[in-house]
């Protein structure tokens, strides 16, 4: 039951993560990297305060040194380095390519476990990298006749995927975080807690790059649409998406959280589609199937092995 409920919050935290292309979309030529996702972070914050009350000041006071480190790299990766890359990598490739690109993510945790955690790869997991990898060819017209990469693309699409690769990382980094905590029995922080503290952090580390894109101005002209984009972008985006994600990958390892990321391109690729009305063509939808098998591949692989 614990498992099933893991893998729930894991949909529903990818589900919620693929929006943030969308949101992206209608703020990213009005507005600085660092200022959106600054005030982003300040409307989730506003949100997740008032729910978390004394039990923040309980849970800072036990945490230890190392827990802290863990809390800060996940600031970093997940939040303030992916939405950089993705940011800025929006900037020079459409919402549908960066969207199926994000998908890398479960293939870019397999070989940054194989390396960092020297864990072994079976067949389904290296035909699952496979797939991924061709996905990411095809999405980018390698294999169309007379194909080859699109130089307006190309350099926004491997800022997509450093975005994969440091949402891999926060993957591997949540799941030691939770670990530690499950082996050394001591009280696991509250999802709402936890997802309080990176947002804190990671609101840190944007401000002061925030300061030369002269956010004051740039924010007293945008209109109410830019406004809701914002407002999404922090509480459900980032507030709620990553509770979702704590409460799942406490019950789920990484390897079926990286598997459930496929749901994030997806997602993406959906309303890219139907809200922003951009064209998929045969490319963009084989590639996307391509990653998504890969996706499935490597959780279902993952799964056996348990």
């Amino acid at each position: 039951m614990e498992r099933l409920k893991g893998r729930l919050y894991l949909f529903c935290a990818f589900s919620l993560a693929g929006t943030s292309v969308i949101a992206a979309r209608f703020v990213n030529d009005k507005l600085g990297t660092f200022t959106i996702t600054a005030v982003s972070l300040f409307f989730a914050l506003l949100f997740l305060l008032p729910l978390v009350g004394r039990e923040l000041v309980k849970s800072v006071i036990r945490l230890n040194v190392k827990d802290w480190l863990l809390l800060l790299l996940q600031a970093l990766f997940g939040i303030f380095l992916f939405r950089m890359f993705l940011l800025y990598g929006l900037l020079h490739t459409s919402a549908v390519e960066a969207g199926i690109l994000t998908g890398a993510t479960p293939a870019v945790t397999v070989v940054l476990a194989m390396v960092l955690l020297k864990e072994s790869v079976n067949r389904a997991k290296f035909a699952g990298i496979l797939s991924t990898v061709g996905g990411i060819f095809l999405i980018q017209g390698i294999f169309a006749a007379g194909g080859k990469f699109s130089a307006d693309h190309i350099a926004g699409n491997v800022l997509v995927l450093c975005a994969a690769v440091s949402e891999s990382l926060f993957n591997l980094f949540s799941r030691t975080a939770a670990v530690q905590t499950m082996f050394s029995r001591s009280e696991p922080v509250h999802p709402f807690v936890q997802t309080a503290l990176v947002s804190a952090a990671a609101l840190v580390l944007c401000l002061i790059p925030s300061l030369y894109e002269d956010p004051v101005s740039a924010l007293s002209v945008i209109g109410w649409r830019e406004w809701l984009a914002l407002i999404w972008y922090g509480p459900f985006v980032t507030a709620l998406a990553f509770i979702f994600w704590y409460a799942g990958i406490k019950r789920c390892h990484a390897s079926t959280a990286a598997a459930f990321s496929g749901m994030m391109p997806f997602t993406a690729l959906l309303l890219s589609v139907a809200v922003l009305g951009e064209a998929a063509g045969w490319q963009q939808w084989a590639g996307g199937g391509l990653v998504i098998l890969g996706m499935v591949l490597i959780g279902g692989s993952s799964s056996q092995v348990r």
